[in-house]
């Protein structure tokens, strides 16, 4: 039984997840994004339908420690398919170039007094990590922090900045969008069996707001 999440199968998740997105910029808030080949698509479509993000702040759940023009950065990622499409007015980009200590030590600066997110929008890797918090990593028992440096244990084998649990767990809506066979059984361990921290993404749910998982067929066959 999934835990306080809910889960939603659909032939084309990034259009949902376009509308969610679109949703929650038009009301404005603190926007948190996120990398990773799934949510691509999504981001295409949200700026089709949202062309003003200037009355939200943008944020990131994670970064690998390389500059903003290497093909690894979810930066560059995220600026080609949404940002650079879009009218936006703060955008806290975490800053990988300088490496995990620093990098992270500013953003959490960067975060100050903020408690909670207004949207999360999350990814789940093969092995059920999410933002960089890997499974079984000191990293998810990080609780005084909001922001801190990660090892990868995953290609490409670069260091991370990332959000903390907490500061995932906070927000008032977190939506997942997963897609692939490779992803299913991650997502059977993530939405649908007990917490664990051998699957970092069964341990994010908004603990005062709302989680979905948006899945497209592949990735919901054994959910």
């Amino acid at each position: 039984m999934a835990r306080n999440i809910d889960i939603v199968c659909d032939a084309d998740p990034a259009q949902l997840v376009a509308e969610r997105l679109a949703a929650a910029v038009h009301e404005g808030g603190h926007i948190v994004l996120t990398g990773g080949g799934s949510v691509a698509r999504a981001y295409e479509l949200a700026a089709e339908l949202e062309p003003d993000w200037s009355g939200a702040e943008i944020w990131f759940t994670d970064e690998r420690c390389v500059p903003t023009d290497d093909e690894r950065s979810n930066y560059k990622m995220v600026d080609e398919k949404l940002l650079s499409r879009v009218k936006t007015h703060r955008v806290h980009r975490m800053r990988g170039e300088l490496g995990r200590e620093e990098g992270s030590r500013l953003y959490e600066q960067e975060l100050g007094s903020l408690e909670r997110f207004d949207f999360v929008l999350l990814g789940l890797g093969p092995d059920g990590h999410v933002a960089s918090l890997f499974p079984l990593q000191p990293t998810l028992d990080v609780t005084e922090r909001k922001a801190i440096g990660a090892e990868a244990h995953l290609e490409p084998f670069v260091d991370r900045i990332t959000l903390t649990l907490p500061m995932l767990r906070a927000a008032r809506e977190i939506v997942y969008l997963v897609t692939g066979k490779d992803k299913a059984d991650a997502c059977v361990r993530a939405f649908d069996g007990e917490p664990s921290r051998e699957t970092p993404g069964s341990l994010v749910r908004a603990i005062r707001g709302t989680t979905t998982a948006v899945l497209d067929p592949d990735a919901a066959a054994r959910v």
